[in-house]
């Protein structure tokens, strides 16, 4: 164990811990390795490719490719912190890591999760201007709006959680340092702690509420609008393009938020821990992989991009 004691024979700090990943399974090792890799590679060069195409393309300098652009770069990041511990948790069996890395990659998901947060909520924002206030939009989302809504998004996930992570730092960890996750979850660390968590869990509260709640609701309000203006357009052609303009936000939206609940926002005893674990593969893993795909499927201007891209580099 790499622990030192600090107040007796049963409360320690953890100079470390060990993430045991998937290790009570150690006969799907191969199996998740095999599924989860090439997802990380198809994921990175999905997301890497939708910048490289919206940078490179100017029909695509528009507001919501701008946010596009901010959100596989989010995807980007949370994918690599969590899944560099995950594949080398699967190759070796248990893995350490030290108690400063644990924080920063605790940090580093956190920002990642808040600033999606918000972000999906610009986004929906977005959609609502375009759809119900048509007129009004390139002065409503001119570049300085939009600029000004992806920097309030990431300085509210590089802000919002630092008191959590701060207070996590601070706690003492009990006969145990094996985290039974395969990242520095922040569920999984708590369940370590010998330390009075009444008032992490009271900041929590507030901080879920800014965190998720808020930008939940502000989107789900988008999207009371934009339905209610698609119902009232007289023409079905035109209910169904106005439709397809968000229908893949709103997807992105329900799975994002699905796992999200599923992982931070349900009871502790809904799900076991391995099934906790399968839910943050899905937000870590699988749906930073579909993002690019879900918003190029029904895009004709992405398509058309793409084929412009491929066809002068011939």
């Amino acid at each position: 164990m790499n622990m030192k004691t600090i107040k007796g024979e049963n409360e320690t700090s953890a100079t470390g811990f060990i993430i045991l990943g998937f290790s009570n399974q150690s006969r799907l090792h191969v199996f998740i390795y095999a599924i989860v890799l090439p997802a990380y590679v198809i994921s990175m060069l999905g997301n890497i490719g939708f910048l490289v195409l919206m940078f490179s393309d100017h029909h695509l300098h528009k507001p919501m490719y701008f946010f596009l652009c901010n959100l596989s770069f989010v995807d980007i990041w949370n994918t690599t912190v969590t899944v560099s511990t995950l594949l080398q948790s699967l190759l070796k069996g248990k893995t350490f890591i030290s108690f400063s890395s644990c924080m920063t990659q605790l940090y580093l998901i956190i920002i990642a999760l808040s600033t999606e947060f918000w972000l999906l909520t610009a986004m929906a924002y977005d959609r609502f201007v375009a759809i119900c206030k048509p007129l009004h939009y390139p002065l409503l989302m001119n570049k300085r709006n939009c600029i000004l809504l992806a920097a309030s998004s990431w300085t509210a996930g590089c802000l919002d959680m630092i008191p959590l992570v701060d207070f996590v730092s601070h706690y003492s960890f009990c006969a145990s340092n094996e985290i039974n996750h395969f990242y520095c979850d922040i569920n999984a660390l708590l369940k370590l702690s010998c330390s009075d968590t009444h008032n992490f869990e009271l900041l929590a509260l507030y901080e879920g509420i800014f965190m998720g709640v808020t930008p939940f609701l502000l989107t789900l309000s988008s999207y009371a609008f934009i339905i209610s203006t698609i119902l009232k357009i007289s023409s079905s052609e035109g209910r169904h393009k106005a439709f397809s303009t968000c229908s893949s936000h709103l997807t992105v939206v329900v799975l994002f938020y699905g796992t999200v609940i599923c992982i931070y926002m349900s009871p502790s005893s809904m799900f076991s821990s391995e099934q906790d674990k399968m839910f943050a593969l899905l937000y870590t893993v699988f749906i930073p992989m579909l993002n690019p795909f879900i918003y190029s499927m029904r895009n004709q201007e992405v398509k058309n991009a793409l084929r412009n891209l491929i066809f002068r580099k011939q």
